[in-house]
Parts: C-alpha cells; structure tokens; sequence
C-alpha cells in the first residue's frame, strides 16, 4: 500500500509542520507516504496538477459533503482502496474553492473528515493523523483503542 495526500497551498506554519512531520514519519513506518503540495491556482489549472499527482492512484475527495466515516471504517476503507489497481491511494484537499469539480466527480469516492470546516492545513493535519490511526487498527495495535 502506498498513500498519497495531495493538498493545495503549503504548511508554513512551524508547528503545524513539525505535527505534520511527525505523524507522516510515523505513518511511513507501515509503508511509503508521500506529500505533494499544489500551489493555490484556478480550478483551470488545478485539474491538470491534481490529475498528474495521481496517475495509477485510487482517489478519494477529501469534502465537506462527502461521507462521514469512524475511524474503524475510515480504516477499513483504506484497506479496500488499497486493494484497488496499483495498491495506490490518494486523499484530495482543495484549496479555499475546495477541489475542482471534474476531480471531485472523477474520483472512486468522497469522503468528509468532520461536518466542520477546518482550515485546509488543519484538515491535512487531521488526514494524517487518521491515516496512521487507521494502519494502528488495522494492525491490532494500542494507539487506535
């Protein structure tokens, strides 16, 4: 399994990163995780990028309006997509306009972290947190319970 999370704008925020930094390292213990920050840009030039950032990957949206999941389903689901194709799966966050239409159609699903609207780079920090939550499940380990 290798995830991928691909996001608009950048963490500047030293703190923020350094959270972001140390659930990533922690996730890629499991597996290959990979980052990939898009600059902020019109949805016109945001599809190409996101469509480049996940070749061979299954998506899944990251949106308000998508389905809310526990963290065992969060989990759970994250194994299936895995079984999907290449064993690659990516996690969308748009920017401020939230993702472009024809990638949020495009994608095999979507998904919501919270009915709350969090700032981008706070959402990316729960998604990653989620993420190594959801290999701790999967593997029966301490964390998750």
């Amino acid at each position: 399994m290798r995830l991928v999370v691909v996001a608009v704008g950048r963490v500047k925020d030293r703190a923020l990163r350094a959270a972001l930094d140390d659930y990533l390292g922690r996730l890629r213990r499991y597996g290959p995780c990979d980052e990939i920050e898009l600059a902020d840009a019109p949805a016109a030039k945001l599809e190409p990028a996101f469509a480049r950032a996940t070749v061979g990957a299954t998506v899944i949206a990251l949106e308000v309006g998508g389905r809310m999941r526990s963290s065992e389903a969060f989990a759970q689901g994250v194994e299936r997509a895995a079984s999907r194709g290449k064993g690659i799966v990516a996690f969308l966050i748009g920017g401020a306009d939230g993702l472009p239409p024809a990638i949020s159609e495009a994608a095999f699903d979507r998904w919501s972290l919270s009915t709350l609207t969090f700032p981008h780079r706070l959402a990316r920090l729960i998604l990653v947190e989620q993420l190594y939550r959801s290999m701790t499940i999967l593997r029966n380990e301490p964390y998750a319970h």
